[in-house]
């Protein structure tokens, strides 16, 4: 098994959550929504934003900024919440020293995501970033772990690890796409419907621990 790992970003390099918490709070005190608004945002964009997203809203909530001026503050806003720990950055420069291909596999808009990547301080880190919207294909699907892979110079067909927060699109797709999976758990329960990952760890330095045991030999840990 050659030496490549996949990350997702959001809520396992980063703490997508905790920044779109800060910034839905920031938002309707602004504009002047209630409470009850800020819990429906939430609710709304926590799996997923887009700018389609917005022209809803501003709809909905009877907002004067056009759509895209909505999505922008969003964009900025959350980049400006962002933030990826020294020591997990550090984690990814020893991956590579140690002969890891490391790439980024993530779903969403291009411009968000390589808004983020870049706040963070990740994409000096990494061999190659995959976000669905620029690879015209999303997690689960195989095709886009394809894209991944070729995004770090490397051939899916010879497999690899990927490392994810979401049951689903991270570690079922990675699962599908032949490679060996790593969820972060974040202290919750796996979903007893799905075959379970190969290894579970509360984080992504954990993970990151983890991978820089395996025996390649093997492709185990």
């Amino acid at each position: 098994m050659q030496r490549l790992v996949l990350f997702d970003l959001d809520d396992t390099l980063i703490d997508r959550s905790r920044a779109l918490v800060s910034w839905v709070t920031e938002f309707t005190a602004r504009h002047r929504l209630g409470d009850h608004v800020r819990r429906q945002l939430i609710a709304r964009l926590k799996d997923r934003a887009s700018p389609a997203a917005f022209g809803e809203i501003r709809s909905e909530y009877c907002l004067a900024p056009s759509p895209d001026s909505l999505w922008r503050e969003y964009r900025s806003g959350i980049a400006a919440s962002i933030a990826c720990s020294d020591a997990v950055l550090a984690g990814l420069a020893g991956l590579r020293a140690s002969g890891w291909r490391v790439g980024i596999a993530t779903n969403g808009p291009s411009d968000i995501q390589t808004a983020k990547l870049r706040a963070a301080g990740i994409l000096e880190h990494v061999d190659g970033v995959c976000v669905s919207e620029a690879a015209g294909a999303r997690k689960p699907e195989v095709a886009f772990f394809v894209k991944a892979a070729e995004a770090c110079d490397s051939p899916l067909s010879e497999g690899g690890w990927m490392v994810g927060d979401n049951p689903e699109t991270d570690i079922r797709g990675g699962k599908a796409a032949g490679l060996r999976t790593v969820w972060v758990d974040r202290d919750r329960h796996w979903p007893t419907h799905l075959a379970p990952p190969d290894r579970s760890v509360p984080n992504a330095l954990s993970a990151i621990e983890l991978l820089l045991t395996v025996d390649h030999s093997r492709g185990s840990a």
